[in-house]
């Protein structure tokens, strides 16, 4: 069985300035093993993704090929007649200079080469599309019976509904602007309160939520086989190229999400989040507990 996320342990820690501290069994067992195992799969999604994208490294929108006219976002190098080559990154209508960092590499020779990204950023770091391909794909499954695992088992224990879905008092305005203001202002929930997470917290995870399942089907709409069985799911998003952008976007936000967490791990407290991601504890003051609650506090 299980341990229930918001039982209490008899367990005191040693005394600090700031009071006796208790143990509180924040996350189960199995949300701490598919946390890991999700950080593991992406670990190895997105570089092994962006060797992938080495191979073409523009996006379009609709059914679009290589067709420099419709392409909505690229990364490429050009070099003139007996010029240095000069790396850019065209978004829309604007183009940027990145020399050095993204479409014209410096190699281990000191010469520039037509490279998206460099080395260290791709898996395997020299190019190798199926390569890549192999490490992206069996981790793309491993990644899909995890996040099944995870959310089967929080909606058996309610985890779902009843830590990451917020409110109706959490959705109120006054409640999201006084949660921003805390969190400008790095006031971060104490005692009972840090048990559980914030409205921001609960947001920006339904938001993932949303994420990972478009992130699955338009991976599924760029590949062939899968366009044969599912002919429907490429019309879903009107074109293979919809969906590589899509997916593109979408693997981006993820990324953008994974910056804030682990800033915002560091900032409250980086032992104690993680011992409650590895041990499933998390100490807080008892001194706290008769503290009024932060206004992000559920």
């Amino acid at each position: 069985m299980t341990e229930p996320q918001s039982a209490l342990l008899d367990q005191p820690l040693a005394r600090s300035r700031r009071g006796e501290k208790k143990l509180v069994v924040r996350h189960a067992l199995v949300t701490r093993l598919t946390h890991w195992m999700n950080a593991l799969c992406i670990l190895i999604l997105l570089p092994s993704g962006l060797q992938i994208f080495l191979a073409h490294p523009a996006l379009y929108w609709g059914q679009y090929g290589a067709d420099s006219d419709h392409r909505a976002f690229e990364i490429g190098s050009d070099q003139p007649d007996g010029g240095a080559m000069t790396g850019f990154l065209r978004l829309g209508s604007k183009k940027f200079d990145t020399t050095g960092y993204l479409g014209a590499i410096r190699n281990a020779d000191g010469d520039y080469e037509d490279r998206a990204f460099p080395g260290w950023a791709t898996l395997p770091s020299e190019r190798s599309l199926a390569e890549g391909r192999r490490w992206h794909f069996f981790f793309a499954w491993l990644f899909v019976g995890n996040l099944a695992i995870y959310f089967a088992f929080g909606l058996a224990n309610g985890h779902l509904r009843r830590d990451l879905l917020p409110s109706r008092e959490q959705l109120r305005p006054r409640a999201l602007l006084a949660d921003l203001r805390d969190h400008l202002r790095l006031k971060f929930p104490r005692g009972e309160a840090a048990r559980q997470y914030n409205p921001l917290q609960k947001l920006a995870y339904v938001g993932i939520g949303l994420l990972l399942p478009l992130m699955i089907l338009t991976g599924l709409a760029m590949s062939p086989a899968m366009d044969a069985i599912l002919p429907g799911l490429v019309e879903l998003f009107e074109g293979r190229q919809s969906a590589r952008t899509i997916h593109f976007i979408s693997a981006s936000l993820i990324v953008l999400f994974i910056i804030v967490h682990v800033v915002m791990v560091a900032l409250a407290g980086p032992i104690n989040e993680m011992r409650s991601m590895i041990t499933g504890k998390l100490a807080i003051s008892k001194e706290e507990e008769d503290e009024p609650h932060a206004a992000s506090a559920p």
